[in-house]
Formats: C-alpha cells, sequence, structure tokens
C-alpha cells in the first residue's frame, strides 16, 4: 500500500472510529466552528498566519506567498511531530483533513508518510464531510424515538440522564445545545456551540444508535437557544410515541431551584432575562416579577412564572406538536430524589422495548 492512502468521504465514514487519531490540520477559527467528531486540532497554519499567506497571494503573488508558507508549515508539523506524535509506534494510523483536502492536509499526510506511519488523507476535507452530514440530517432517521413531554420543571433533563445512565438510548439535544430550552435556558458556564457544531453532534449521536431499540428523547421546540434541530429529525420526534411525566407545582418549584441556581445566586442576572418576556406579560408584570427576585422570594416567583408563562405555552403547543400526544403514557414522578428518577427509568426501559 502507497501511503499516504487517500479515500472519499463513505470510505472515512465507515471505519471513522477505527482510526488511531483524526487530525484536523485548519486554522484554529475553522476547527472551532465544527470538525469531525474525535478530531484534534494540529493546524499546519494558525489564524494569523493563514492570514498572511492569503493576503501575500493577492498582494505579492503566489511564487512569493507559497514559499513563506512553506517555511511556516514545514516549522508547524515539525513542533507537532516533537509535541503530540513522536512517540507514537510504526502502526499508528492518523486520518488526516483539511478544508477541502487540498495543500494543508497534504503536505501534512505527505510528511507523516514518509516517517513510516500509514496515514490516510481525507478526499475534499470538511467540505466533503459537511456535504454528508447534511444530506444524511435532510432523512428521516430509521429510528423508534419515545418522546419524554412535561410541563417546565417535570424533570425530563433529569430523567434522561437516569437513563442513560441506566444503558437506554438517549439523544440529549439540550446537552448538545448546551442550552435547556427556554427564554431562561442559557448556561452561564458554557457558551453554545455553532450551528454546524450542533448538527455534526446530532448526526454522530444518531449514526450510534441501534434501530432495534428504543430512542428516548425530549419533547423539545425547532430551536434549542439559537440553534436549530434538523427538520427531518423533528418531525421524526413529532410523529412518535410520547410519555407524559407529572411531577407536582411544589416539586416541580424545588428541582428548578437547584437547576437554576445560578439565577437564585445572581438576581441581576435573572432580572436581565426576563426581560424578554415583557412583550408578552407587560412592563408591570416584568417589574413585579424582578423585584420579587431582587427581594429574595425566589420560590414564589418560580412558581408564578411555571403557572402564569410556561404552563400556558405548554398547553397551547403539546397537543398540536406531537400528534400522538393525546394517547402518551403516563408517568408521575412522587418526588425528584434519586430513587424517583431511578424507579421511573427502569419502568420506561421495561415497558418500551
Amino acid at each position: 500500500m502507497k501511503y499516504p492512502e487517500v479515500l472519499g468521504i463513505e470510505q472515512v465514514l465507515s471505519q471513522l472510529d477505527s482510526f488511531d487519531a483524526i487530525i484536523d490540520a485548519r486554522s484554529p477559527g475553522e476547527f472551532a466552528l465544527d470538525h469531525l467528531p474525535g478530531a484534534i486540532n494540529a493546524p499546519v497554519l494558525d489564524d494569523e498566519q493563514r492570514i498572511r499567506v492569503g493576503t501575500m497571494y493577492k498582494q505579492d503573488g503566489s511564487f512569493e506567498a507559497k514559499k513563506v508558507g512553506a517555511a511556516l508549515v514545514a516549522k508547524n508539523i515539525a513542533r507537532h511531530i516533537e509535541t503530540l506524535w513522536l512517540e507514537q509506534p510504526r502502526e499508528w494510523r492518523p486520518l488526516v483533513y483539511c478544508w477541502r483536502g487540498g495543500n494543508r492536509s497534504g503536505s501534512m499526510a505527505h510528511i507523516l508518510a514518509r516517517i513510516g506511519w500509514p496515514v490516510v488523507q481525507l478526499e475534499g476535507g470538511y467540505k466533503a464531510f459537511r456535504q454528508q452530514v447534511n444530506a444524511d440530517l435532510e432523512r428521516a432517521p430509521q429510528l423508534r424515538f419515545k418522546v419524554i413531554c412535561g410541563t417546565t420543571g417535570s424533570g425530563k433533563s433529569r430523567l434522561l440522564e437516569v437513563l442513560a445512565a441506566q444503558g437506554a438510548q438517549v439523544l440529549d439535544l439540550e446537552q448538545l445545545a448546551a442550552h435547556r430550552g427556554s427564554v431562561l435556558g442559557h448556561l452561564p458556564s458554557q457558551p453554545q456551540p455553532s450551528q454546524k457544531a450542533f448538527e455534526t453532534m446530532v448526526w454522530d449521536a444518531l449514526r450510534r444508535f441501534d434501530p432495534a431499540r428504543p430512542v428516548f428523547v425530549e419533547s423539545e421546540s425547532k430551536k434549542v437557544g439559537n440553534l436549530r434541530v434538523p427538520a427531518a429529525l423533528m418531525d421524526s420526534m413529532r410523529a412518535a410515541d410520547c410519555i407524559a411525566l407529572g411531577l407536582s407545582v411544589p416539586n416541580r418549584v424545588r428541582l428548578l431551584m437547584e437547576d437554576y441556581e445560578h439565577f437564585v445566586d445572581s438576581p441581576a442576572a435573572l432580572n436581565g432575562q426576563l426581560e424578554h418576556l415583557t412583550q408578552l406579560h407587560g412592563r408591570e408584570q416584568i417589574a413585579r416579577w424582578q423585584a420579587m427576585s431582587a427581594n429574595g422570594a425566589m420560590p414564589q416567583l418560580v412558581e408564578e412564572l411555571l403557572l402564569r408563562h410556561y404552563d400556558p405555552a405548554y398547553l397551547r403547543s403539546i397537543d398540536r406538536n406531537f400528534v400522538k400526544y393525546d394517547a402518551a403514557l403516563p408517568l408521575d414522578l412522587p418526588d425528584i430524589d434519586n430513587a424517583s428518577f431511578a424507579a421511573a427509568a427502569r419502568h420506561l426501559i421495561a415497558t418500551a422495548q
């Protein structure tokens, strides 16, 4: 076999999990927007260098730009070999890609192959991967979804976590999107990924599921924070069997106080988010809620938000969007302790096969 071996996207995806490393040779900025699952970033040109060489192409011509670019590429690849891969054995088999499978990945793959490693280069690069992800997500997934429905604070996300811990197949869109799915759902410690990165994570999760087993998912809307759920996936979810999760209002308040502790500790941040509800509830009501937050009346505020904002919105949308909700399997939680969620998860796993 002659190396580097250049393979098309279908061949690469069929063995994606078998590579010893997946190396993204693009700049850190490109990598941050999206990349192949499990990839590490080993740029042959960093963001500043890429701009510098690109500017030289336009101003000084390709020859001058290639001289400078080649020196930078050689230095960067040498550093990666010394710091990342010097201890790798002869049989180490990495996949290397760049934007279109051209000079950047070609340079790195050539040098790694000359060392003696059986390196593979992705033909078409990230662009070919992105086209495949788009095509796959445009098709309805051939999976049997079980949609967990329930009003805000009823424990849907916690139940998904426990289901996953017990070995069930779970698609947690809010976890992938780094958002809790409501106007107050932003996670202060974690920014949302880009739309492309979110879609790649969804694609990667879907490809790993066993079609013979159910997949549990939450009854999301079309957007989770700023991110759009792929339309074909959304259609499949909305046509799937439902589970109606029930929890008393006092327990829902307790659960939300735990899950949104960052707002309890920072009333100013909560009050800023409440501004987004002004159009729905009016300035006077928002000012009243903001005063409750500032004065530490958080349990009372949470209960009012549930009963006056979240529950009416949920009841307006659930029947319309999830066509099998009328026949949903009821599942009531007696408490929010670990034992209650564990028992609920075991029940669902036993009855959903």
